[in-house]
């Protein structure tokens, strides 16, 4: 199957603004910068993906994913619609022929390619919407649509249940895949403490010295 993984990217600057208590905005930015590039890497390296288009208005966002020879739709500079975003991405996508879609955010630190691997393996005899949720349950990490536009996205605060709802609505089977590797994603400095826990050898963030315990 042609499968497309749509990667949303905010500004580089600007995201993971919950955590501006505890790193500065350089080191937010690095951090944005450096999950970017690892989700690129883990897709890349994943040859059951066969494109990848990162949607984001971050021309650094940008290019760096035509330095992972990524396709890369500029967002509209007047919305913050995410969802409508990821729309549109998905039409391109339906354009080229792509039979389904994995939405993956940037901002899953130990994000692999056996991880998304678990998404895949289990996205075959549509109709299927394969859900990763965030290790708290309330949000989606990774969303599977198998055909493209299958459900709406619902991305946004209860994404989780808001997807899984709808996909009922619509009578399609439903697959959710919990891992480490897709549950953490960071938003909150309870996170970061929690990555340096669990892969803090591999995956060196800075941390603001004395403020992360």
């Amino acid at each position: 199957m042609s499968l497309w993984a749509i990667v949303p990217v905010k500004p580089l600057r600007r995201g993971k603004s919950r955590l501006a208590g505890v790193l500065t905005d350089e080191e937010r930015t690095f951090i944005n910068y450096t999950m970017l590039g690892n989700t690129l890497r883990a897709l890349k390296a994943t040859p059951e993906v066969s494109h990848v288009l990162v949607v984001s208005r971050d021309p650094g966002a940008l290019a760096l994913a035509r330095d992972f020879e990524a396709k890369t739709l500029q967002e509209d500079g007047t919305s913050d619609n995410l969802n409508m975003a990821l729309k549109r991405a998905t039409v391109v996508a339906q354009l080229y022929a792509a039979q389904c879609v994995l939405v993956l955010p940037a901002d899953l630190p130990l994000i692999a390619p056996e991880s998304i691997r678990a998404l895949i393996r289990v996205a075959t005899n549509p109709p299927v919407v394969v859900i990763a949720p965030d290790r708290r349950k309330e949000g989606t990490n990774a969303l599977l649509v198998n055909p493209a536009g299958l459900i709406d996205y619902q991305f946004g605060r209860g994404s989780f249940t808001r997807h899984m709802l709808q996909a009922q609505q619509y009578k399609v089977r439903i697959e959710v895949v919990e891992l480490n590797e897709l549950g953490l994603d960071l938003d909150l400095p309870e996170d970061l403490t929690l990555l340096r826990q669990l892969d803090g050898q591999q995956f060196q963030f800075p941390y603001a010295s004395g403020r992360v315990p």
